[in-house]
């Protein structure tokens, strides 16, 4: 049995009208020197464009791996918030969010703790598990051990411990002859993760605030949702709301919220969940969680947000408007 479930509309805080936001100015944050920087630097003008149409004054800074010059970009002058749209390393790993910290600016997303957390998918499994979430059986290697020491069986995932949009991510088959780690991940990373492949549907639920939004179910034609496949592959489909048994909706949207709530996630925030038909209600399994997922208004996280009562102009000014009510940054 499936369901299309109603509209879960989400409470709105009273947004500061355009007049009164014409005197904030917003530093965009783009770029960065990660592995997602071109995401970034593309995503970023709807970001920018919607914050126009939102009334604030932006300021756009292309950030670089040169910590004076950003600051010096932040100090001419101070902006009142900084929307930050940097992904990958440095951008959603706690690092960006430690200097605008320790330079007293308030931001969006996620605080430095609940961002190194998110990031490090080894430690959010351990978080999510502590809050009765399941997760696939997984192992981790370190730089130097012999990869022939692999326990799980395949089919299994390999994948860097601290990267995003599925970089470095591929998946091992029975009866293939490797092992499916690329040499070259040890440079992204001192640690990979081999986890076990759950089959079925690839499901992913926003959190606003605490609160989940919906659950999308995402059809792409490669052999899983891989970099390709979230930002170039036309072919790849998005069900909203997922037709899935209302339990399993249920509860992807539970757990969401429970992975939210114990990393002290703030903002908005993605969590990814497989679900394995075949399995029933024990089918569902956490993969990860995204603290800066990606933002445009057609993005998964902000189009569920979105389909619950925002225009984008909107969710992008309520971020604003929240950092700058500041909050638990942990």
């Amino acid at each position: 049995m499936t369901t299309s479930p109603e509209q879960c509309p989400v409470s709105k805080d009273k947004l500061t009208d355009k007049s009164a936001r014409a005197g904030l100015t917003v530093a965009l944050l783009i770029g960065g020197w990660s592995v997602e920087r071109e995401v970034s630097l593309t995503k970023g003008k709807a970001v920018e464009q919607a914050l126009m149409e939102a009334g604030y004054n932006v300021r756009v800074i292309d950030v670089q791996r040169d910590l004076k010059a950003l600051m010096a970009a932040l100090d001419n002058p101070k902006p009142d918030v900084v929307f930050n749209n940097l992904h990958g390393r440095g951008g959603e790993d706690g690092v960006i969010q430690a200097v605008l910290e320790m330079l007293d600016i308030p931001y969006t997303h996620s605080g430095v703790m609940a961002s190194a957390i998110g990031m490090d998918k080894i430690a959010s499994k351990l978080v999510a598990q502590s809050v009765g979430v399941r997760c696939p059986a997984y192992q981790v290697l370190k730089e130097g051990e012999r990869q022939d020491s692999i326990t799980i069986p395949a089919p299994y995932v390999v994948k860097p411990a601290n990267e995003g949009s599925s970089v470095g991510v591929s998946i091992v088959q029975q009866g293939d002859n490797h092992t499916g780690i690329d040499p070259s991940l040890w440079v992204k990373g001192r640690r990979i993760m081999v986890e076990e492949y759950i089959p079925g549907e690839e499901l992913t639920v926003a959190v606003l605030d605490g609160k989940a939004q919906a659950v999308t179910a995402i059809r792409s034609q490669t052999r899983f949702f891989d970099y390709d496949a979230k930002y170039s592959d036309t072919r790849t489909t998005y069900e909203l709301p997922a037709r899935i048994p209302q339990a399993i909706y249920d509860m992807a949207m539970r757990w969401a919220e429970n992975v939210y709530t114990a990393l002290g996630c703030g903002g908005i925030a993605r969590c990814d969940f497989r679900f394995d038909t075949a399995r029933g209600e024990d089918g569902l399994y956490f993969l990860e969680i995204n603290t800066q997922p990606g933002f445009t208004a057609e993005s998964i996280g902000p189009s569920q947000a979105i389909r619950n009562g925002y225009t984008f102009p909107e969710l992008c000014a309520h971020l604003v408007e929240t950092a700058r009510q500041g909050g638990d940054k942990n």
